[in-house]
């Protein structure tokens, strides 16, 4: 029997906008097993989000989602129905929004939203779901966690907001967990304990984790796999260790100079940028959307562009790995 928990083949987001159709994500394909973590990189603006709120259901009315597969271990999320999605929510899968302080409700204490999240779906009682509350936020760190079930969002920090977002996403034990960029706008020490605390807790639950975020360092080190986003599109997969170590297009190469190498970069060497900006991807999108911004673009970059690697490693550029110059006209 396949360990593979989550599928998703050929997914397809348009909006329509004033001026035409946003393809706001293009033909996203990637499987997750049991136990992986998935990291989606890229910049702001490149779909990461959508991809995932695509995944839980939680798309807005007018976005149109298309796809050849999206399976979520047993239940076709194509044709899920709210009942189904519902009981799937919170409790077999489970998300960490990207800000806590929107997410949490500010008119119940914190008691209250981890206990209702359990009761929902299991048949518990008060006092078990106010146990169960204690002591998922003394696994997420929190000291003095019975107190803390009568506070209010905005009693507790940045820090704490989080780590009592985890715990609400872990009530119910999921089978997947869906991180939207959990460590934004919290500093660099809090930003290391919260993504040691989700991979102590993926690996000690056996879940499914994906990892939304736009810093590389992040994915070198709890990513098990890797996805590059770019304009909507996934430009480059495979494990982490082989993309780090050999990067295949033009933009993940970017992403990697744009970050210091530990042993690599001098102290005081300026840091590589992509020069640009990510293009319009209202109305019909041909070629490789990265072709402005790339130096290494040719007159070929606005056909169709293939996928190339293998099954492991794939890419998206006419360049085959490793033929890339150091220099390159624009297209």
């Amino acid at each position: 029997m396949s360990d593979t928990i989550l599928s998703v083949k050929n997914l397809t987001l348009d909006i329509p906008m004033g001026s035409g159709t946003l393809h706001a994500v293009r033909g996203i394909d990637f499987d997750l097993k049991r136990g992986e973590t998935l990291s989606i990189v890229g910049e702001s603006g490149s779909g990461k989000s959508l991809t995932s709120l695509a995944v839980m259901g939680l798309l807005g009315k007018s976005i149109k989602r298309q796809a050849d597969e999206m399976r979520f271990e047993d239940v076709d999320l194509l044709k899920a129905n709210r009942r189904v999605m519902r009981t799937l929510r919170g409790n077999r899968m489970a998300m960490i929004f990207q800000e806590p302080m929107t997410s949490l409700n500010p008119a119940y204490t914190i008691g209250d939203q981890l206990a209702e999240t359990l009761r929902l779906h299991r048949k518990v009682s008060n006092a078990q779901a106010r146990a169960r509350a204690i002591e998922l936020l003394e696994k997420v760190g929190i000291t003095a966690a019975e107190s803390r079930l009568s506070q209010y969002p905005h009693q507790l920090s940045g820090g704490l907001r989080q780590r009592v977002m985890i715990a609400l996403a872990l009530m119910c034990e999921p089978d997947l967990l869906i991180a939207d960029e959990p460590t934004t706008a919290l500093d660099v020490t809090i930003q290391a304990q919260i993504l040691r605390l989700l991979v102590d807790l993926t690996r000690e639950m056996n879940m499914a984790m994906i990892l939304i975020t736009h810093d590389l360092g992040v994915v070198a080190r709890v990513a098990d796999k890797v996805a590059v986003m770019y304009a909507g599109e996934l430009v480059e997969t495979g494990p982490s260790t082989e993309v780090f170590a050999r990067p295949s297009h033009p933009y993940t190469r970017g992403l990697l100079r744009c970050i210091p190498q530990p042993g690599k970069t001098e102290r005081g060497a300026p840091l590589g940028t992509i020069p640009g900006i990510v293009p319009s991807l209202i109305g019909e999108v041909t070629g490789c959307a990265f072709r402005t911004r790339c130096p290494h673009a040719r007159p070929e970059c606005r056909a169709p562009i293939p996928q190339r690697g293998d099954a492991t490693h794939a890419f998206r550029c006419i360049h085959s790995d490793g033929a890339l110059s150091q220099e390159g006209e624009v297209a």
